[in-house]
């Protein structure tokens, strides 16, 4: 018995492996890394869609049905022209590493910048998923399939960005720019969080484990005003007072089911404060809740006062499923619901 369901769990993980990616170019696909064995020769088919099992070191490992070993090797430059991207990226990264390194404080940041409009945006973890399955923050291994964490029930913090949206990048050196718009999130500077911080903001932004807090300070929180570890704390504060209202417990209640635009700005009404339902956008994908925009205005740490004097806001989603935790096998290719 407690082997078939060890065996239940190593085949789960397996299928959450699993990612559908389609094929670019035609190339041969090996039977092992070294390229030196191609059983009946075979041959990718241009747009062609094939299960990813694997990356390493610009290869993949396909699952192609019905030959034989099934299991395949080919370069990742099969799909999605990668490997003309990656030589485009090293060619950047190369000059990035030959400009002057200025220290890691990002203090050195701190901004006058007036604060008039913030946007909040909270992010549905399980949906998130769904689409970026070898983020960290998305891998699951054999003990998770049994314990529930924070992020399989609850929004998490995306970000908290000034307005209007192209106010980024404040004050910064070329190099960091550089760094964050070819996601070499890792070689941003260390931002100076307490543990005590750094703490709380992994267990409501679980991208901090693929630097995403780097990349969300570099280009949103250097415009704040602040450094980054009021900006962080000031994040951290709104978050608890929206997973302490009705809103959150809703949505924790109705896991699994379609929910509506006007059933979630009633209850920011009913949460903070009249009309502060018609600050908030709701956002789908292929009928999958992914995130809620908050419209906030400023001057205050109190959420329900920040909504109230935010910007009134339309919503181009209407109604979504609320996503379950773990991958389904796919989702729908319907446009968002409500569009």
């Amino acid at each position: 018995m407690l082997r078939n369901m060890l065996l239940f769990c190593l085949f789960s993980l397996a299928l959450f492996a699993r990612e559908e990616m389609t094929a670019t170019k035609s190339c041969a696909a090996y039977n092992n890394m070294k390229h030196t064995k191609n059983s009946h020769h075979v041959m990718l088919e241009p747009s062609q869609t094939y299960t990813v099992l694997e990356e390493h070191k610009g290869q993949m490992l396909l699952l192609i049905k019905g030959e034989q070993p099934s299991q395949r090797w080919v370069d990742e430059a099969c799909f999605s022209g990668k490997e003309e991207k990656q030589n485009s990226v090293d060619e950047a990264i190369a000059k990035i590493d030959k400009m002057p390194t200025d220290r890691a404080n990002t203090k050195k940041y701190n901004t006058n910048t007036s604060k008039k409009e913030m946007l909040l945006a909270l992010s549905w973890h399980n949906a998130f998923c769904e689409t970026h399955r070898r983020k960290k923050e998305c891998k699951r291994d054999m003990f998770s399939l049994f314990k529930s964490d924070h992020r399989d029930h609850h929004f998490i913090l995306h970000g908290f960005w000034p307005q209007p949206r192209n106010n980024v990048y404040c004050k910064l050196d070329q190099k960091y720019i550089t760094m964050d718009k070819y996601k070499h999130w890792n070689k941003l500077p260390n931002l100076g969080l307490t543990a005590e911080t750094k703490e709380k903001l992994t267990k409501i932004m679980p991208g901090v484990h693929s630097n995403l807090h780097k990349h969300e300070w570099v280009k949103h929180g250097t415009c704040y005003g602040t450094d980054a570890e009021s900006y962080f704390k000031k994040s951290i504060s709104l978050m608890d007072q929206f997973y302490d209202s009705e809103v959150s417990r809703f949505f924790e209640k109705n896991i699994g089911k379609r929910v509506t635009l006007r059933q979630v700005r009633s209850l920011f009404d009913k949460s903070f404060g009249e009309g502060t339902g018609k600050r908030v956008e709701l956002r789908c994908r292929n009928g999958l809740i992914t995130e809620l925009w908050l419209h906030l205005g400023s001057d205050s740490d109190d959420l329900a006062t920040l909504l109230q004097n935010g910007k009134q806001t339309r919503s181009s989603c209407d109604r979504g499923l609320i996503d379950r935790v773990g991958f389904t096998k796919e989702t729908s290719t319907r446009a968002d619901l409500g569009r």
